[in-house]
Protein backbone atom coordinates (compact mmCIF):
# COMPACT_ATOMS: atom_id res chain seq x y z
CA UNK A 1 0.00 0.00 0.00
CA UNK A 2 1.61 3.29 -0.74
CA UNK A 3 1.98 6.73 0.90
CA UNK A 4 -1.03 7.99 -0.91
CA UNK A 5 -3.49 5.12 -0.05
CA UNK A 6 -2.55 5.13 3.87
CA UNK A 7 -3.41 9.11 3.49
CA UNK A 8 -6.58 8.51 1.90
CA UNK A 9 -7.48 5.37 4.50
CA UNK A 10 -6.35 7.59 7.28
CA UNK A 11 -9.19 10.83 6.51
CA UNK A 12 -11.61 7.89 5.97
CA UNK A 13 -10.40 6.58 9.66
CA UNK A 14 -10.53 9.94 11.54
CA UNK A 15 -14.23 10.76 9.74
CA UNK A 16 -15.26 7.54 10.80
CA UNK A 17 -14.36 7.61 14.56
CA UNK A 18 -15.13 11.46 14.73
CA UNK A 19 -18.55 10.30 14.05
CA UNK A 20 -18.46 7.97 17.24
CA UNK A 21 -17.08 10.96 19.27
CA UNK A 22 -20.20 13.20 17.91
CA UNK A 23 -22.48 10.46 19.05
CA UNK A 24 -20.76 9.60 22.72
CA UNK A 25 -21.10 13.49 23.08
CA UNK A 26 -25.05 13.84 21.96
CA UNK A 27 -25.39 10.89 24.80
CA UNK A 28 -23.37 12.76 27.48
CA UNK A 29 -25.87 15.84 27.04
CA UNK A 30 -28.96 13.67 27.67
CA UNK A 31 -26.92 11.82 30.77
CA UNK A 32 -25.88 14.90 32.43
CA UNK A 33 -28.77 17.60 31.76
CA UNK A 34 -31.24 14.89 32.34
CA UNK A 35 -30.87 11.90 34.29
CA UNK A 36 -27.71 13.29 36.04
CA UNK A 37 -29.12 16.70 37.35
CA UNK A 38 -33.00 16.25 37.25
CA UNK A 39 -32.93 12.15 38.78
CA UNK A 40 -29.44 10.72 39.72
CA UNK A 41 -28.02 11.44 43.46
CA UNK A 42 -24.60 10.95 43.44
CA UNK A 43 -22.33 11.71 46.48
CA UNK A 44 -20.25 14.86 44.50
CA UNK A 45 -17.04 13.02 45.84
CA UNK A 46 -18.16 10.27 43.11
CA UNK A 47 -19.16 12.27 40.28
CA UNK A 48 -16.33 12.46 38.43
CA UNK A 49 -15.26 9.30 38.28
CA UNK A 50 -18.66 8.10 37.81
CA UNK A 51 -19.26 10.57 35.16
CA UNK A 52 -16.61 8.77 32.98
CA UNK A 53 -17.26 5.60 33.87
CA UNK A 54 -20.51 5.63 32.54
CA UNK A 55 -19.04 7.20 29.15
CA UNK A 56 -16.47 4.60 28.73
CA UNK A 57 -19.46 2.37 29.19
CA UNK A 58 -21.72 3.86 26.61
CA UNK A 59 -18.24 4.19 23.89
CA UNK A 60 -17.21 0.81 24.05
CA UNK A 61 -21.01 -0.53 24.08
CA UNK A 62 -21.45 1.91 20.84
CA UNK A 63 -18.30 0.66 19.45
CA UNK A 64 -19.33 -3.00 19.99
CA UNK A 65 -22.72 -2.61 18.25
CA UNK A 66 -21.20 -0.47 15.29
CA UNK A 67 -18.18 -3.00 14.58
CA UNK A 68 -20.87 -6.02 14.55
CA UNK A 69 -23.43 -4.50 12.65
CA UNK A 70 -20.16 -3.22 9.93
CA UNK A 71 -21.45 0.77 10.87
CA UNK A 72 -17.62 1.05 10.58
CA UNK A 73 -17.32 0.12 6.74
CA UNK A 74 -17.79 2.92 4.49
CA UNK A 75 -17.12 2.55 1.03
CA UNK A 76 -18.01 -1.37 1.86
CA UNK A 77 -21.67 -0.99 1.79
CA UNK A 78 -24.25 0.95 -0.11
CA UNK A 79 -25.18 4.01 1.49
CA UNK A 80 -29.37 2.72 2.78
CA UNK A 81 -27.19 -0.49 4.26
CA UNK A 82 -24.62 1.47 6.44
CA UNK A 83 -27.38 4.16 7.33
CA UNK A 84 -29.30 0.73 8.55
CA UNK A 85 -26.50 -0.44 10.25
CA UNK A 86 -26.14 2.36 12.20
CA UNK A 87 -29.51 2.47 13.15
CA UNK A 88 -29.43 -1.10 14.67
CA UNK A 89 -26.02 0.03 16.28
CA UNK A 90 -27.99 3.08 17.92
CA UNK A 91 -31.10 0.84 18.90
CA UNK A 92 -29.12 -1.56 20.66
CA UNK A 93 -26.70 0.67 22.65
CA UNK A 94 -29.40 2.59 23.44
CA UNK A 95 -31.77 -0.08 25.32
CA UNK A 96 -28.61 -1.50 26.66
CA UNK A 97 -27.84 2.05 28.27
CA UNK A 98 -31.62 2.38 29.01
CA UNK A 99 -31.56 -1.08 31.43
CA UNK A 100 -27.95 -0.44 32.83
CA UNK A 101 -29.69 3.19 34.03
CA UNK A 102 -32.71 1.43 35.28
CA UNK A 103 -30.58 -1.45 36.94
CA UNK A 104 -28.32 1.33 38.04
CA UNK A 105 -30.99 3.68 40.09
CA UNK A 106 -33.50 0.15 41.48
CA UNK A 107 -36.88 1.76 38.84
CA UNK A 108 -37.37 2.37 35.24
CA UNK A 109 -36.52 5.51 34.63
CA UNK A 110 -38.47 7.84 32.16
CA UNK A 111 -37.67 6.58 28.76
CA UNK A 112 -38.65 9.75 26.52
CA UNK A 113 -35.78 11.89 26.92
CA UNK A 114 -33.56 8.21 25.16
CA UNK A 115 -36.22 8.25 22.91
CA UNK A 116 -35.22 11.67 21.48
CA UNK A 117 -31.63 10.93 21.79
CA UNK A 118 -32.03 8.00 19.42
CA UNK A 119 -34.44 10.02 17.12
CA UNK A 120 -31.12 12.74 17.47
CA UNK A 121 -28.71 10.57 16.61
CA UNK A 122 -29.67 8.53 13.88
CA UNK A 123 -30.54 11.50 12.09
CA UNK A 124 -27.45 13.02 12.44
CA UNK A 125 -25.90 9.38 11.33
CA UNK A 126 -27.71 9.99 8.26
CA UNK A 127 -26.33 13.18 7.28
CA UNK A 128 -23.08 12.03 8.86
CA UNK A 129 -23.21 8.84 5.71
CA UNK A 130 -24.04 11.16 3.08
CA UNK A 131 -21.36 13.50 3.81
CA UNK A 132 -18.70 10.70 4.27
CA UNK A 133 -19.71 8.72 1.35
CA UNK A 134 -19.18 12.16 -0.66
CA UNK A 135 -15.62 11.97 0.60
CA UNK A 136 -15.13 8.72 -0.17
CA UNK A 137 -16.07 8.94 -3.53
CA UNK A 138 -14.16 12.14 -4.21
CA UNK A 139 -10.83 10.32 -2.53
CA UNK A 140 -11.47 6.86 -4.19
CA UNK A 141 -12.43 6.62 -7.88
CA UNK A 142 -13.65 3.39 -8.98
CA UNK A 143 -10.70 0.72 -9.05
CA UNK A 144 -9.87 -0.44 -12.36
CA UNK A 145 -9.73 -3.86 -12.64
CA UNK A 146 -8.55 -6.88 -14.71
CA UNK A 147 -10.83 -9.82 -14.91
CA UNK A 148 -9.48 -13.51 -15.47
CA UNK A 149 -11.86 -15.94 -15.87
CA UNK A 150 -11.64 -19.54 -17.06
CA UNK A 151 -14.50 -22.19 -18.84
CA UNK A 152 -17.34 -20.73 -16.35
CA UNK A 153 -19.19 -18.10 -17.28
CA UNK A 154 -18.51 -14.46 -16.54
CA UNK A 155 -22.17 -13.09 -16.64
CA UNK A 156 -22.90 -13.54 -13.03
CA UNK A 157 -19.45 -11.96 -11.71
CA UNK A 158 -19.77 -8.90 -14.23
CA UNK A 159 -23.35 -8.46 -12.63
CA UNK A 160 -22.20 -8.63 -9.45
CA UNK A 161 -19.21 -5.88 -9.73
CA UNK A 162 -21.18 -3.82 -11.54
CA UNK A 163 -23.66 -3.10 -8.88
CA UNK A 164 -21.22 -1.60 -7.28
CA UNK A 165 -19.63 0.75 -9.86
CA UNK A 166 -18.71 3.80 -7.45
CA UNK A 167 -16.00 0.96 -6.19
CA UNK A 168 -15.17 -1.12 -9.15
CA UNK A 169 -14.48 -0.83 -12.77
CA UNK A 170 -13.30 -4.03 -14.86
CA UNK A 171 -11.69 -2.57 -17.83
CA UNK A 172 -10.77 -5.65 -19.56
CA UNK A 173 -11.37 -9.40 -19.44
CA UNK A 174 -9.17 -12.24 -20.01
CA UNK A 175 -9.35 -15.67 -20.49
CA UNK A 176 -6.61 -18.14 -19.02
CA UNK A 177 -6.65 -20.09 -21.89
CA UNK A 178 -4.70 -16.78 -23.49
CA UNK A 179 -1.63 -18.27 -21.27
CA UNK A 180 -0.64 -17.56 -17.90
CA UNK A 181 2.48 -15.54 -19.46
CA UNK A 182 0.33 -13.40 -21.79
CA UNK A 183 -2.06 -12.55 -18.65
CA UNK A 184 0.96 -12.26 -16.45
CA UNK A 185 1.95 -9.36 -19.50
CA UNK A 186 -1.15 -7.63 -19.19
CA UNK A 187 -1.01 -7.13 -15.27
CA UNK A 188 2.03 -4.67 -15.98
CA UNK A 189 -0.06 -2.14 -16.87
CA UNK A 190 -1.95 0.28 -15.08
CA UNK A 191 -4.87 -2.25 -12.64
CA UNK A 192 -5.86 -1.57 -9.18
CA UNK A 193 -6.45 -4.82 -8.92
CA UNK A 194 -7.09 -8.11 -10.84
CA UNK A 195 -10.02 -10.34 -10.15
CA UNK A 196 -9.17 -14.68 -10.05
CA UNK A 197 -12.74 -15.60 -10.96
CA UNK A 198 -12.96 -19.77 -11.14
CA UNK A 199 -9.51 -20.58 -12.48
CA UNK A 200 -7.61 -23.88 -12.43
CA UNK A 201 -5.88 -23.89 -9.14
CA UNK A 202 -2.32 -24.63 -10.54
CA UNK A 203 -2.73 -21.34 -12.83
CA UNK A 204 -4.22 -19.42 -9.79
CA UNK A 205 -1.46 -20.25 -7.61
CA UNK A 206 1.14 -18.56 -10.26
CA UNK A 207 -0.99 -15.75 -10.56
CA UNK A 208 -1.19 -15.23 -6.72
CA UNK A 209 2.28 -15.28 -5.93
CA UNK A 210 2.79 -13.12 -8.72
CA UNK A 211 0.45 -10.51 -7.20
CA UNK A 212 1.33 -10.98 -3.81
CA UNK A 213 4.98 -10.53 -4.95
CA UNK A 214 4.43 -7.21 -6.24
CA UNK A 215 1.82 -5.40 -3.98
CA UNK A 216 -1.07 -5.84 -6.51
CA UNK A 217 -4.42 -6.31 -5.09
CA UNK A 218 -6.32 -9.55 -5.64
CA UNK A 219 -10.14 -10.14 -5.38
CA UNK A 220 -10.48 -13.59 -5.51
CA UNK A 221 -13.52 -16.00 -5.51
CA UNK A 222 -12.34 -18.97 -3.33
CA UNK A 223 -13.36 -22.72 -4.28
CA UNK A 224 -14.76 -25.07 -2.03
CA UNK A 225 -11.37 -26.36 -0.66
CA UNK A 226 -10.28 -23.01 -0.04
CA UNK A 227 -13.27 -21.98 2.24
CA UNK A 228 -12.68 -25.60 4.22
CA UNK A 229 -8.98 -24.77 4.37
CA UNK A 230 -9.40 -20.89 5.91
CA UNK A 231 -11.40 -22.46 8.26
CA UNK A 232 -8.55 -24.60 9.64
CA UNK A 233 -7.08 -25.37 13.16
CA UNK A 234 -2.95 -24.20 12.57
CA UNK A 235 -1.00 -26.22 14.81
CA UNK A 236 3.10 -25.72 16.00
CA UNK A 237 4.31 -29.25 16.61
CA UNK A 238 6.98 -29.35 14.13
CA UNK A 239 8.97 -26.72 12.28
CA UNK A 240 6.64 -27.02 9.57
CA UNK A 241 3.00 -24.95 9.71
CA UNK A 242 0.08 -28.02 9.73
CA UNK A 243 -3.03 -26.62 9.01
CA UNK A 244 -5.65 -28.99 10.96
CA UNK A 245 -9.44 -29.65 9.55
CA UNK A 246 -11.14 -31.86 12.32
CA UNK A 247 -13.75 -34.56 11.83
CA UNK A 248 -16.52 -33.01 13.04
CA UNK A 249 -18.06 -29.51 13.32
CA UNK A 250 -18.68 -28.46 16.86
CA UNK A 251 -17.24 -29.65 20.14
CA UNK A 252 -19.22 -31.66 22.45
CA UNK A 253 -19.02 -27.97 24.92
CA UNK A 254 -20.27 -25.81 21.43
CA UNK A 255 -23.27 -27.77 21.45
CA UNK A 256 -24.10 -27.25 24.62
CA UNK A 257 -23.60 -24.06 24.74
CA UNK A 258 -25.71 -23.83 21.45
CA UNK A 259 -28.07 -25.62 22.58
CA UNK A 260 -28.80 -23.27 25.73
CA UNK A 261 -28.76 -20.42 23.83
CA UNK A 262 -31.27 -21.63 21.61
CA UNK A 263 -33.84 -23.04 24.25
CA UNK A 264 -33.85 -19.43 25.93
CA UNK A 265 -33.99 -17.28 22.89
CA UNK A 266 -36.64 -19.34 21.69
CA UNK A 267 -39.05 -19.33 24.76
CA UNK A 268 -38.22 -15.15 25.06
CA UNK A 269 -38.90 -14.79 21.42
CA UNK A 270 -42.31 -16.86 22.00
CA UNK A 271 -43.52 -14.53 24.66
CA UNK A 272 -42.75 -11.52 22.59
CA UNK A 273 -44.03 -12.78 19.22
CA UNK A 274 -47.24 -14.38 20.46
CA UNK A 275 -49.38 -11.21 19.78
CA UNK A 276 -48.23 -10.86 16.11
CA UNK A 277 -48.54 -14.46 15.78
CA UNK A 278 -52.23 -14.78 17.05
CA UNK A 279 -53.16 -12.07 14.73
CA UNK A 280 -51.11 -13.77 11.88
CA UNK A 281 -52.78 -16.78 12.27
CA UNK A 282 -56.27 -14.80 12.40
CA UNK A 283 -55.47 -12.81 9.54
CA UNK A 284 -54.70 -16.37 7.28
CA UNK A 285 -57.60 -18.03 8.62
CA UNK A 286 -60.18 -15.42 7.34
CA UNK A 287 -58.75 -14.74 4.19
CA UNK A 288 -59.68 -17.97 2.35
CA UNK A 289 -60.32 -20.43 5.33
CA UNK A 290 -57.15 -22.16 4.48
CA UNK A 291 -55.25 -24.43 7.49
CA UNK A 292 -52.95 -21.55 9.74
CA UNK A 293 -49.75 -23.72 9.54
CA UNK A 294 -48.20 -24.92 6.72
CA UNK A 295 -45.92 -28.00 7.41
CA UNK A 296 -43.12 -29.19 5.33
CA UNK A 297 -40.85 -31.91 5.33
CA UNK A 298 -36.89 -30.94 5.63
CA UNK A 299 -33.16 -31.93 6.00
CA UNK A 300 -30.96 -31.19 9.12
CA UNK A 301 -28.09 -32.29 10.26
CA UNK A 302 -26.60 -35.87 8.85
CA UNK A 303 -30.09 -35.82 6.81
CA UNK A 304 -32.59 -36.28 9.05
CA UNK A 305 -35.89 -35.57 7.78
CA UNK A 306 -38.23 -33.55 10.28
CA UNK A 307 -41.61 -31.40 9.92
CA UNK A 308 -40.91 -27.65 9.78
CA UNK A 309 -43.68 -25.43 10.89
CA UNK A 310 -44.50 -22.58 8.73
CA UNK A 311 -47.45 -19.45 8.51
CA UNK A 312 -48.90 -20.67 5.16
CA UNK A 313 -48.18 -18.08 2.84
CA UNK A 314 -49.28 -19.42 -0.42
CA UNK A 315 -52.63 -20.36 -1.88
CA UNK A 316 -53.43 -24.55 -0.54
CA UNK A 317 -52.90 -26.10 -3.80
CA UNK A 318 -49.72 -24.34 -4.54
CA UNK A 319 -47.85 -27.32 -5.27
CA UNK A 320 -50.99 -29.62 -6.73
CA UNK A 321 -48.43 -30.73 -9.34
CA UNK A 322 -46.46 -32.23 -6.82
CA UNK A 323 -43.30 -30.82 -7.89
CA UNK A 324 -41.08 -28.92 -5.24
CA UNK A 325 -40.15 -25.62 -6.72
CA UNK A 326 -38.59 -22.65 -4.62
CA UNK A 327 -40.82 -19.28 -4.74
CA UNK A 328 -40.26 -17.22 -8.26
CA UNK A 329 -40.16 -13.87 -8.22
CA UNK A 330 -43.75 -12.34 -8.00
CA UNK A 331 -45.14 -15.94 -7.59
CA UNK A 332 -48.69 -15.71 -9.16
CA UNK A 333 -49.06 -18.60 -6.13
CA UNK A 334 -48.67 -15.85 -3.09
CA UNK A 335 -51.44 -14.67 -1.21
CA UNK A 336 -51.43 -11.02 -0.42
CA UNK A 337 -51.28 -11.93 3.25
CA UNK A 338 -48.48 -14.44 2.35
CA UNK A 339 -46.60 -11.40 0.73
CA UNK A 340 -46.67 -9.46 3.78
CA UNK A 341 -45.66 -11.54 6.15
CA UNK A 342 -42.53 -13.39 3.61
CA UNK A 343 -41.73 -9.65 3.46
CA UNK A 344 -41.39 -9.32 7.48
CA UNK A 345 -40.52 -13.05 8.25
CA UNK A 346 -43.33 -13.49 10.34
CA UNK A 347 -43.69 -16.88 8.41
CA UNK A 348 -40.84 -18.38 10.15
CA UNK A 349 -41.97 -17.69 13.79
CA UNK A 350 -43.76 -21.28 13.77
CA UNK A 351 -39.93 -22.66 13.43
CA UNK A 352 -39.31 -21.11 16.93
CA UNK A 353 -41.39 -24.69 17.73
CA UNK A 354 -38.57 -26.72 16.12
CA UNK A 355 -35.96 -25.20 17.61
CA UNK A 356 -37.53 -26.16 20.95
CA UNK A 357 -37.97 -29.66 19.78
CA UNK A 358 -34.67 -29.63 18.94
CA UNK A 359 -34.56 -30.32 15.25
CA UNK A 360 -33.56 -26.97 14.13
CA UNK A 361 -31.04 -24.60 15.61
CA UNK A 362 -31.29 -20.55 15.68
CA UNK A 363 -27.96 -20.23 12.99
CA UNK A 364 -27.02 -23.14 10.70
CA UNK A 365 -27.43 -23.72 7.41
CA UNK A 366 -31.63 -23.22 6.34
CA UNK A 367 -32.96 -26.60 5.83
CA UNK A 368 -33.74 -27.60 2.38
CA UNK A 369 -36.26 -30.03 0.96
CA UNK A 370 -35.20 -33.97 0.52
CA UNK A 371 -36.14 -33.57 -3.31
CA UNK A 372 -34.14 -30.09 -3.94
CA UNK A 373 -31.39 -31.43 -2.08
CA UNK A 374 -31.21 -34.64 -4.36
CA UNK A 375 -31.29 -32.28 -7.12
CA UNK A 376 -28.50 -30.19 -5.94
CA UNK A 377 -26.48 -33.51 -5.35
CA UNK A 378 -26.51 -34.10 -8.47
CA UNK A 379 -24.64 -31.62 -10.08
CA UNK A 380 -22.78 -30.57 -6.62
CA UNK A 381 -22.23 -33.45 -4.68
CA UNK A 382 -20.70 -30.72 -2.36
CA UNK A 383 -23.92 -29.81 -1.36
CA UNK A 384 -24.40 -32.60 1.60
CA UNK A 385 -21.34 -30.72 3.40
CA UNK A 386 -24.28 -28.37 4.93
CA UNK A 387 -25.79 -31.09 6.42
CA UNK A 388 -23.04 -31.22 9.14
CA UNK A 389 -24.77 -29.09 11.60
CA UNK A 390 -27.79 -28.39 12.47
CA UNK A 391 -30.09 -26.71 10.34
CA UNK A 392 -31.25 -23.08 11.33
CA UNK A 393 -34.11 -20.56 11.68
CA UNK A 394 -31.17 -18.10 10.02
CA UNK A 395 -27.70 -18.85 8.76
CA UNK A 396 -24.68 -17.50 7.40
CA UNK A 397 -25.63 -17.26 3.98
CA UNK A 398 -28.60 -15.81 4.98
CA UNK A 399 -27.16 -12.52 6.51
CA UNK A 400 -24.30 -12.26 3.77
CA UNK A 401 -26.53 -13.96 0.54
CA UNK A 402 -30.03 -13.61 -0.58
CA UNK A 403 -32.91 -16.14 -0.90
CA UNK A 404 -31.89 -16.29 -4.77
CA UNK A 405 -28.05 -16.49 -3.99
CA UNK A 406 -26.87 -19.80 -6.45
CA UNK A 407 -25.97 -23.38 -3.98
CA UNK A 408 -22.57 -23.11 -4.79
CA UNK A 409 -22.28 -19.71 -3.06
CA UNK A 410 -24.60 -20.46 0.06
CA UNK A 411 -22.46 -23.71 0.51
CA UNK A 412 -19.70 -21.65 0.10
CA UNK A 413 -21.37 -18.95 2.75
CA UNK A 414 -22.19 -22.12 4.42
CA UNK A 415 -19.62 -23.51 5.29
CA UNK A 416 -17.93 -20.59 6.61
CA UNK A 417 -20.24 -20.88 9.22
CA UNK A 418 -19.49 -24.23 10.01
CA UNK A 419 -15.51 -24.15 9.68
CA UNK A 420 -15.76 -20.55 11.29
CA UNK A 421 -18.05 -21.56 14.14
CA UNK A 422 -17.72 -19.51 17.35
CA UNK A 423 -20.24 -18.83 20.38
CA UNK A 424 -19.39 -14.89 19.28
CA UNK A 425 -20.66 -15.85 15.60
CA UNK A 426 -23.80 -16.75 16.76
CA UNK A 427 -24.31 -13.84 18.92
CA UNK A 428 -23.02 -12.03 15.84
CA UNK A 429 -25.30 -13.35 13.06
CA UNK A 430 -28.40 -13.26 15.43
CA UNK A 431 -28.07 -9.26 15.46
CA UNK A 432 -27.07 -9.29 11.83
CA UNK A 433 -30.53 -10.90 11.15
CA UNK A 434 -32.24 -8.01 12.51
CA UNK A 435 -31.01 -6.08 9.99
CA UNK A 436 -31.43 -8.14 6.79
CA UNK A 437 -35.43 -7.85 7.86
CA UNK A 438 -35.33 -4.35 5.96
CA UNK A 439 -33.51 -5.90 3.15
CA UNK A 440 -35.67 -6.34 -0.11
CA UNK A 441 -33.50 -8.50 -2.22
CA UNK A 442 -32.58 -10.60 1.11
CA UNK A 443 -36.48 -12.40 0.48
CA UNK A 444 -35.98 -12.16 -3.42
CA UNK A 445 -37.41 -14.79 -5.46
CA UNK A 446 -35.50 -17.45 -7.85
CA UNK A 447 -36.41 -16.96 -11.42
CA UNK A 448 -39.62 -18.28 -12.67
CA UNK A 449 -38.43 -21.09 -14.89
CA UNK A 450 -35.87 -22.07 -12.29
CA UNK A 451 -37.31 -25.11 -9.65
CA UNK A 452 -34.45 -24.75 -7.60
CA UNK A 453 -31.83 -22.31 -7.42
CA UNK A 454 -29.12 -23.65 -9.28
CA UNK A 455 -28.67 -21.65 -13.01
CA UNK A 456 -27.49 -23.64 -16.17
CA UNK A 457 -23.84 -22.62 -16.14
CA UNK A 458 -22.75 -21.99 -12.91
CA UNK A 459 -20.87 -25.40 -12.21
CA UNK A 460 -18.05 -24.77 -10.01
CA UNK A 461 -14.71 -25.47 -11.68
CA UNK A 462 -12.21 -27.67 -9.51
Amino acid sequence: MNRKEQNRRLIMMIITYLELLVQVGLYEIAWYYYYYLKIIRYDSKLYFKGFILVLVVYTVILYLFTNTYGGLKIGVMKRMELFLSHFFALLGTNAATYCQLSLMHGYLVPPGVMLALTAAQVVFAGGWILMAYRIYRRIFPPRKLLLVYGERSIEDIMHKFSSRKDKYEITRCMNVREGAETVLDELEKEYDGVVLWDIPTAVRNKLLKYCYSRSVRVYMMPKIPDVIVKGAEQLHLFDTPILLTREFALTVEQRIIKRCIDVVCALLLLVLASPFMAVTAIAIRLYDGGPVLYRQIRCTRDGKQFGILKFRSMRVDAEKDGVARLASQNDSRITPIGKFIRAVRIDELPQLFNILAGDMSFIGPRPERPEIIAQYLKEMPEFAFRLKVKAGLAGYAQVYGKYNTTPYDKLKLDLTYIENYSVWLDIKLMLLTLKILFKPESTEGVDASQITAMKAGKQEEE
